[in-house]
């Protein structure tokens, strides 16, 4: 997968740009919501519940409690 980080003025990596025809294969394969799609991706309970979760995440990562996975092998399982 050819993808390419985004950083800041600092280095910092803030985000990551996928081509569209790989992004395409990945909303296929996993039958993600797509722009096309009439209805919404995620109802607005189902987004709270899901940035919650994430939050919870990243308490316990500063805590020490859990280890988070690079996005690169994110990418990689895909």
């Amino acid at each position: 997968m050819n993808v390419q980080y985004i950083s800041d003025h600092k280095g910092k990596h803030t985000g990551v740009y996928i081509p569209i025809k790989e992004w395409e294969k990945i909303t296929k394969q996993y039958d993600l919501p797509t722009e096309d799609d009439d209805e919404p991706a995620l109802t607005k309970e189902q987004l709270i519940a899901d940035v919650k979760e994430a939050l919870e995440e990243v308490k316990l990562y500063k805590q020490g409690k859990i280890q988070l996975q690079s996005a690169r092998d994110f990418l990689n399982e895909l």
